[in-house]
């Protein structure tokens, strides 16, 4: 596999895009990496060469099967390290993604082996999101629903959908984080904010667009 960062990044990219059998836009691509349409539609052309893509003009891309195994080993040695950086150097969730942007890079396959037998072989990584075993496997059983759509009352979080650093943060400062128990106390629909309470902690309410972020399990 000789694959430049950049074809990684955007291999990657239309992965995290792709919903199904639906082809990707190349705008949406070029939104997702900051690029230009342009740019994209010369990448397209390299990937679809390699086989990496299925590409036709004005008709989106897909992954081909060699392309989403690609994806998916990109994706699993990104969510191992940020398990790494988060549970054995100690960083905090929100700091974690741009670091592994770099290091997903490292394509060594017993690394990777090696660093999941480190760290336990995890099923989710430190924002919830599933890493995909050595065969590219991802556990299906795993399922959570956003909090402003949950009809239960007593709730766990799973993970959270925006992992920007601002959502992150503002979670910290409520002591919201993977595994957090929750009760709901009142819902809004005046504005679909969500009141709950977390245990020793007063109640506090979370506007629609945390709530939609956020995503959780009844217990």
């Amino acid at each position: 596999m000789n694959l430049t960062v950049a074809e990684e990044n955007y291999i990657k990219s239309i992965y995290k895009l792709q919903d199904g059998e639906q082809p990707v836009a190349t705008n949406s691509i070029a939104y997702e990496l900051d690029t230009k349409p342009a740019s994209v539609t010369d990448m397209a052309k390299k990937l679809k060469e390699k086989g990496y893509i299925e590409y036709e003009k004005y008709q989106g891309i897909l992954l081909t099967a060699t392309g989403r195994s690609i994806a998916l080993q990109i994706v699993r040695r990104h969510r191992l390290w940020e398990c790494f950086l988060v549970d054995k150097l100690g960083f905090s969730w929100e700091e974690v993604h741009e670091i592994a942007e770099d290091l997903e890079h490292v394509r060594s396959e017993k690394l990777t082996n090696r660093l999941s037998e480190f760290l336990g072989n995890p099923s989710t990584d430190p924002h919830g999101d599933p890493i995909p075993d050595a065969d590219g496997n991802i556990d299906a059983s795993i399922v959570s629903i956003s909090l402003d759509q949950a009809q239960a009352k007593r709730l766990e979080v799973m993970g959270v959908t925006d992992q920007s650093t601002a959502l992150l943060e503002f979670l910290n400062t409520k002591g919201i984080k993977l595994g957090t128990q929750m009760e709901v106390i009142e819902r809004y629909e005046f504005d679909n904010s969500v009141e709950i309470k977390i245990k020793n902690q007063p109640a506090l309410t979370l506007s629609e667009q945390v709530s939609k972020n956020i995503l959780v399990r009844p217990i």
